[in-house]
């Protein structure tokens, strides 16, 4: 385990400053957007998002990667938010090669995120029982450079603007906190489950939300300097997806931004459409569903998608847009981190399930973490690029994992930045990070996975090295946090699971053998 103490000095001093300020003759910031479909072309093709392996032949509504890359003076950023589950770093990394081979921008300044569309064709082994289609594997790397070759091909003088606004009927904590008489039963058979997801609403033996919520809902605005033309809106809001059904989908990320690129996108150039995007925020333990009341059954993801728009599309309306130049930078560090490996007697109990299932895909939650356990012990290490890009004083921090509403709230508070926010599951796949002390009250983003595997003190070292990046940037100490983010129940919670040394060993930490 690394402890953030130990590493900042280290980190910062290998990372790498990509950007510098604008030197004379330079100055004017341009930009360029570009939408390209990513629709399967081969169908059947495997879907992720869900616990079991799914074939399907039916498209609901048109994916698309979407593309902004901005420059000022000699330093070219490129921003791909892709309709998209999960991308592991590998695909990333080749298209961000194929890009870089066809713009020259170099691939450290490339940040390519899923939405996490839980509709849309695999690219991940192991995404839970799911494997990465081989056909639109091959498929999506040179799709995603090409789109960003067009949002390059149409740079021009830009202006932009940006402000946060808070949303929280649209985003709600999903992670609960059970009776304490009454945990629950993890994959592995033992009573470890004091917070789970999704407890239905209104569910008596749940007692409320494990963690708070991160409702900001931002917007960054690209426009033409010429004519104040609309070029592109790259939104951000941490909900984790609605759930379109029958089909491959956008979702709601989809019609969000269908709805803004015909409201907005009317009052620009035909030849290059307005392109809008929703990246995914800070949404581990976030949904959109609220469990402490009855549940919406009238309730679609197109008014969602619409509500939210609406809401987006107020905000819009008030942005203000920089005269000058802002400086654009942006910083990468990379940072290796243990997995939580299976024990002995977890081995001997993935073996025999593994050994009776054969070649056959896993059928049940039990077959699919027995087969995880195998692949995290041939993977002990994951290496996480980590990213930040600033913009006037806008920060946009980028984070390859599925990251908590408390870890969102703890960087937009401490960032020295006026406006900060966070896109998850960005330049990789390597799943969630529950902060320290949800560890302890188990639950389905605790138990070892490649979707949910790295070590328990994995979150305050990527908010660390985040935090240390910004300051880096901005000349800036960060903030001072000040705010106790959990309420008494859930510190509660946390205090009395740690007593008791709960879900002991999906923490990594060694069975303790009976005297007996």
């Amino acid at each position: 385990m690394r402890y953030l103490s130990s590493m900042m000095s280290s980190v910062l001093s290998l990372t790498l400053l990509l950007c510098v300020l604008p030197a004379d003759g330079f100055g004017a910031l341009s930009a360029g957007v570009a939408a390209i479909d990513i629709t399967p072309e081969t169908l059947p093709a495997l879907q992720n998002g869900q616990f079991l392996e799914i074939n399907q032949s039916k498209v609901l509504d048109r994916l698309y990667a979407r593309c902004f890359v901005l420059q000022s003076g000699e330093t070219t950023v490129a921003i791909v938010v892709v309709d998209s589950c999960m991308i592991p770093r590998s695909i990333c990394d080749r298209a961000k090669i194929l890009a870089s081979q066809k713009t020259g921008i170099r691939v450290e300044r490339i940040l390519i995120s899923s939405t996490h569309t839980h509709t849309a064709p695999s690219v991940m082994d192991l995404c839970l029982g799911t494997n990465s289609d081989p056909a639109y594997e091959r498929f999506l790397p040179p799709r995603l450079a090409e789109g960003i070759a067009k949002a390059y091909a149409n740079l021009e003088p830009a202006q932009i603007g940006y402000t946060s606004v808070d949303a929280p009927e649209h985003t709600h904590c999903r992670r609960w906190l059970r009776q304490p008489d009454k945990p629950g039963e993890d994959p592995f058979g033992d009573k470890t489950v004091r917070a789970m997801m999704h407890p239905g609403h209104q569910n008596p033996e749940f007692t409320g939300p494990a963690g708070p919520v991160d409702s900001g809902l931002s917007l960054l605005s690209i426009r033409s300097a010429d004519d104040e033309r609309p070029l592109g809106l790259l939104a951000n809001y941490s909900m984790h997806y609605f759930g379109a059904r029958g089909g491959f989908s956008a979702d709601y990320y989809g019609k969000f931004c269908q709805i803004l690129e015909e409201k907005i996108g009317k009052t620009g150039d035909p030849q290059k459409p307005f392109v809008a995007a929703m990246s995914q925020g800070t949404s581990g333990d976030l949904q959109w569903m609220d469990y402490s009341r009855p549940r919406r059954s009238d309730y679609s993801i197109d008014q969602y998608s619409k509500e939210l728009a609406e809401i987006a599309l107020n905000a819009y309306q008030k942005i203000i847009y920089g005269t000058g130049t802002p400086l654009l930078e942006m910083s990468q560090s990379t940072l290796v981190l243990d997995r939580r490996l299976p024990f002995p007697e977890r081995q001997v109990w993935a073996e025999a399930i593994n050994e009776k299932r054969g070649e056959r895909r896993p059928a049940n939650r039990p077959e699919v973490y027995a087969e995880q356990a195998v692949w995290i012990e041939a993977h002990p290490v994951e290496e996480l690029v980590l990213q930040v890009i600033c913009i006037g004083d806008l920060a946009i921090t980028a984070i390859p994992n599925e990251v908590y509403g408390v870890t969102g709230l703890k960087l937009k508070a401490a960032s020295p930045f006026h406006h900060t926010f966070n896109i998850s599951l960005a330049n990789g796949a390597a799943g969630y990070i529950p902060p320290p002390e949800q560890h302890y009250l188990g639950g389905y983003t605790t138990w070892p996975a490649r979707t949910a595997g790295l070590e328990v003190y994995a979150e305050p070292q990527i908010v660390g090295i985040l935090l240390g990046l910004l300051e880096h940037i901005s000349g800036q100490q960060r903030n001072t946090l000040t705010t106790d983010f959990y309420t008494v129940e859930q510190r509660a919670a946390f205090q009395q699971a740690k007593a008791d040394d709960n879900n002991r060993v999906n923490r990594g930490r060694k069975i303790i053998k009976s005297k007996d």
